[in-house]
């Protein structure tokens, strides 16, 4: 496996990271993060190929689950006046 350039950010991080004890080299951080990386993928792949197929099933054999375009919009625009206003 070739090595990999982190960048200094990351590096700043990892050399916290063993600062901190929690880990004893460079390669167990690395590790765990790409243990999360592959549980997030994971739970990507679950809800794009299971739980949204399952969803829009519900959706077709039960319409009025859904929510009318025109409610969705009046939604997002009350939530973007009321950030706007928290902005001010």
């Amino acid at each position: 496996m070739p090595n990999v350039a982190l960048g200094n950010h990351y590096e700043e991080f990892v050399r916290k990271q063993l600062d901190s004890g929690r880990y004893n080299n460079a390669s167990e951080v690395v590790r765990a993060g790409l243990r999360l990386l592959e549980d997030h993928e994971a739970a990507r792949g679950r809800w794009l190929n299971e739980e949204i197929p399952a969803r829009y099933d519900d959706l077709v054999n039960n319409p009025s689950l859904g929510i009318p375009a025109e409610m969705v919009r009046a939604r997002f625009e009350t939530k973007r006046r009321s950030d706007a206003a928290k902005a001010k």
